[in-house]
């Protein structure tokens, strides 16, 4: 188990836990929650051994294996795949043993310690899941949202989001006993997120995760950590639970600290009004003792809310827009313009609030990108009402803001921008008022924003679409980098937004709590989705599932066409066959495809044999490595037993490639 007693932990001069403790068991499903700056990631470095405690006693199991996301942006020419399959450290210490172990063999092949090492260390390889790491490293890139042609593709070729993708799938490829998240979402899709939570309910270790997440927190943990003024507060339960036991316990501890309140004013009363008289000195000095005595209730400290609004629009055309038969998509310089969409007629009416959903590379930010004016569209079209008036948030919004400049530079160049069009004051020392809305306030607002963490860039972002009094809110995945507390003042400005909404976003939160009505974006098109998120998760899981077997019939396809080729090659073709024939030529097809079957039944059970008597020595040979035997014949042992395996490996996939072939010859 992990324990904490009594921890001090301390970044800087800022003592971030002070005296903190707290048990968490074996294979416990952790939500380590608390403000933005509390502590949560300090708390993680202790965990993995790169901070140590200033104070107290922490312990964590010596032989615990532990896994984390890199945090580091990989650059290498390395396949996806081979990049996850490295996340499994025990396979890859395993693999560079038994070469070391081989290479010493080699020049010392009578060496009977050498011979003993070999034979544990291909067992040890077989026992790591050598066979099957490449089919589980591909299963959770497919999972997170990869395509089946980019499994082989070089990791440099992904854009920044689909590397720290790969980063999460390499985490998860390592066998752990503890496994750490810091907010394992912000990069995925609703469907690679349904996934994700999927494969986390099944994990056996303790996990512990940092996420904003609130859905996804109920989802995947059973305990909820809370850090919050220098100390760490267990709850049985997940985050729901939390907020409920929070409530309670705030609420009792308001009220126990006016009770004390009343009691020490009634004690200090009689104190001020008798000390002074010799009768009632005894009574008063007794009252005085007491009051020292009392362990005061501390008083509930409100933490300060972050809020916001959006200003009325100054006006609203009805409809919005209007999309006509419209093809959506992208150009590209010297090739035909890529479609993603076709036949597109949606009407967009004044006070709809629209949840955009889909799976993953089916659309959404092409739709969203097209009605935003970043992207053209390719056929159709896109007609504006009468003084349209977008605020749009883009993921890679975040990306344009200049690093250089701080939120009062971005601000008066936005009102510079928009000249005589702005609804706000636009002097100095009101938008200086204005970042102050936003938690901008002091210094922050003449602090560089490449020096800024996500959540400020994000906040200032959504301070430049505020001031712009936008009548359609387009916002594509706006939470990635919002703490609960902004995502909660965000659910509550959108709710009081008098214009029109249009939402993507993975968090079901947040579309549970703004949306009316929700658009399907898959297979080309755009149409309603009749249901809800719950209906739509299934949805998306069903999907997954559908792409996945669609991805393994290509490729059977793929090769029974190409045996078919090479099996019709060999065969001359027959003439044309008469209409009184034809029930001969029928038969004489009928038997064609007989006798080609029968040279593939006969290698097919070639197979089926040499499969039974190679699993028949693989039992012999791992129930003799079960025994002390001579160092030789350990070692001739374990090499016959990998090569038992690889050969295994090899028929077992060419049973496969010849019943496809059997069968696209019965069909």
């Amino acid at each position: 188990m992990i324990t904490l007693k009594n921890v001090i932990l301390r970044r800087s001069a800022k003592v971030l836990l002070d005296g903190a403790t707290v048990t968490l068991n074996p294979g416990e499903k952790v939500g380590l929650v608390g403000r933005n700056g509390a502590g949560k990631s300090t708390l993680f470095a202790l965990l993995n051994g790169t901070l140590h405690e200033d104070g107290g006693d922490f312990s964590i199991p010596k032989q615990w294996r532990m896994a984390q996301v890199a945090q580091n942006m990989p650059e290498t020419e390395e396949s996806a795949t081979d990049f996850v399959v490295g996340g499994d450290t025990r396979l890859t210490e395993l693999r560079q043993a038994l070469a070391a172990i081989e290479a010493a063999y080699a020049e010392n092949p009578d060496d009977a310690d050498i011979g003993m090492e070999l034979a544990h260390a291909y067992t040890d390889l077989a026992d790591a899941g050598e066979h099957d790491a490449v089919p589980r490293a591909q299963a959770l890139i497919l999972g997170l949202g990869f395509k089946t042609h980019e499994l082989d593709a070089p990791v440099n070729s992904f854009s920044g989001g689909w590397r720290m993708r790969l980063q999460l799938a390499r985490a998860l490829m390592c066998p752990s006993d503890l496994l750490l998240l810091d907010e394992p979402t912000n990069h995925l899709d609703l469907d690679a997120l349904v996934w994700l939570e999927a494969w986390l309910q099944k994990y056996q270790g303790t996990m512990i995760v940092i996420s904003h997440d609130r859905e996804f927190l109920d989802a995947v943990t059973d305990v909820t950590l809370h850090i919050a003024n220098a100390q760490l507060t267990r709850y049985g339960g997940n985050y729901s639970k939390f907020e409920d036991m929070r409530a309670l316990q705030m609420e009792q501890q308001q009220q126990a600290f006016a009770k004390q309140q009343d009691k020490i004013a009634h004690l200090q009363k009689f104190i001020d009004r008798f000390k002074a008289k010799a009768s009632k000195a005894k009574q008063a000095q007794s009252r005085v003792k007491a009051l020292e005595r009392m362990e005061r209730v501390a008083p509930l400290l409100a933490e300060a809310e972050f809020s916001f609004e959006f200003k009325e629009p100054g006006n609203i055309p009805n409809p919005m827009l209007s999309i006509s038969n419209a093809s959506f998509g992208y150009v590209v310089e010297n090739e035909e313009p890529k479609t993603i969409l076709r036949g597109v007629n949606r009407s967009v009416l004044a006070g709809q609030r629209i949840g955009i959903l889909g799976a993953n590379g089916q659309g959404k930010s092409t739709l969203v990108k097209t009605i935003a004016r970043e992207m053209g569209a390719l056929a159709g079209q896109v007609t504006e009402g009468k003084g349209l008036n977008i605020g749009y948030f883009a993921q890679q919004e975040l990306d344009v803001l200049h690093p250089e400049s701080n939120p009062l530079e971005h601000m008066v160049r936005l009102a510079r921008e928009l000249g005589g069009n702005a609804k706000e004051p636009s002097g100095e020392q009101a938008l200086r008022g204005y970042l102050g809305s936003f938690n901008f306030s002091g210094d922050m607002v003449k602090q560089p924003v490449g020096t800024m963490s996500g959540g400020e860039k994000a906040r200032l972002v959504l301070a430049m679409m505020v001031w712009q009094r936008p009548n359609l809110l387009l916002l594509d995945e706006p939470t990635n980098h919002l703490d609960l507390a902004t995502r909660e003042a965000l659910a509550v400005a959108l709710n009081e937004f008098e214009g029109t909404l249009m939402l993507v976003s993975h968090d079901r939160a947040l579309l549970r709590s703004v949306c009316d009505e929700f658009w399907l974006v898959g297979r080309g098109v755009v149409g309603d989705f009749d249901g809800d998120l719950d209906d739509y998760q299934r949805y998306l899981l069903d999907e997954s599932k559908r792409l996945r077997e669609e991805a393994k019939v290509a490729v059977r396809q793929a090769e029974t066409a190409a045996a078919a080729a090479a099996v019709s090659a060999a065969t001359p073709a027959p003439a044309p066959a008469a209409a009184p024939q034809q029930r001969k030529q029928d038969a004489q097809e009928r038997q064609q495809r007989s006798d080609q079957a029968k040279p593939i039944k006969r290698e097919i059970a070639q197979i089926d044999e040499r499969l039974a008597k190679a699993g028949t020595e693989r039992a012999e040979l791992e129930a003799r490595l079960a025994q002390p035997l001579p160092s030789g014949e350990i070692a001739e042992a374990g090499k016959r037993l990998k090569a038992l395996n690889d050969e295994i490996g090899r028929l077992e996939e060419r049973w496969l490639a010849l019943s496809d072939q059997l069968e696209a010859l019965a069909a």
